[in-house]
């Protein structure tokens, strides 16, 4: 592959060097988190972690492991930046995000160290784009400090059945009330909106189902335009947990799997809305 032998010559001077024979796999779960231009990338030796926030009260961090690439090499303990997101998703898809079989853009993506750009080599039947993208100092990411040992309620479900829900919840809404609780109704979504009222509710025996896990009954009231932008990883997921904490703070995590089967993970954070919960 061309990719391989492509800037070797400046091999030693990369801090990271990621490849993927298929950049799909990168660009479907960005696309996930994608709801403000800029996000921040952080790697490990473990993989990549991209974070984009909205005004403290939301955030989505996309995980990717490093054996979902067909390279990972970082020569630092860690190693941040932030880049426009747009932007990036517009160079991953630049030969158009083919879906025909068989036919798939190979990336490798390199990132020098502060100051520098992040390069991608593209390739396609043979065809090789070079895309380099402004980077910036990365922010701090906002804590949420959203704990396992602080959490007091946990539902697993089949994304199909939240998908199911979505679809037929009042999204005029102004937000979406979260009920859990280890007595009827369990597990109940609620929104309030122009039709009136409307609820969807989950046996904790359903098929649907896989993890029931409440401590006590909690009622919480979410910022519907907040979690909205998750809907997008819904979409991609087979399996979403749901968890709230005993501040009432919310977290979805998705289950997503690739083109090649392989899992990845996209969590949402989203803070309560207090104003509601105060009425």
């Amino acid at each position: 592959m061309p990719l391989s032998t492509q800037s070797q010559a400046d091999e030693g001077q990369y801090t990271l060097v990621a490849s993927l024979d298929n950049a799909r796999n990168l660009s479907n779960i960005l696309k996930a988190i994608t709801f403000k231009d800029h996000a921040i990338f952080s790697a490990t030796p473990n993989g990549l972690k991209v974070t984009v926030e909205d005004n403290k009260t939301l955030q989505a961090n996309a995980f990717i492991q490093a054996e979902i690439f067909q390279e990972f090499t970082i020569r630092e303990d860690s190693v941040g930046f932030q880049v426009n997101l747009t932007v990036l998703l517009d160079c991953l898809t630049i030969f158009g995000g083919s879906t025909v079989p068989g036919v798939t853009t190979s990336l490798r993506m390199c990132y020098m160290g502060y100051g520098y750009p992040l390069t991608l080599f593209l390739e396609e039947g043979g065809v090789v784009t070079v895309c380099k993208i402004n980077t910036q100092e990365p922010e701090e990411p906002i804590d949420f400090d959203f704990c396992s040992t602080n959490v007091t309620n946990k539902v697993i479900l089949q994304s199909e059945s939240l998908k199911e829900a979505f679809s037929e919840l009042d999204m005029t809404s102004e937000v979406l009330q979260i009920t859990m609780s280890p007595s009827q109704p369990y597990f109940r979504l609620s929104t309030f909106g122009n039709s009136g009222n409307a609820h969807y509710d989950y046996p904790k025996d359903s098929d649907m189902v896989e993890l029931f896990q409440c401590t006590k009954t909690q009622t919480s009231r979410y910022k519907m335009s907040l979690l909205k932008p998750s809907t997008k990883a819904l979409a991609l997921s087979c399996k979403v947990s749901v968890r709230t904490d005993s501040r009432g703070f919310l977290s979805l995590q998705y289950l997503v799997r690739n083109d090649d089967g392989q899992i990845c993970f996209v969590e949402y954070y989203c803070c309560p809305d207090e104003e509601v919960q105060e009425e």
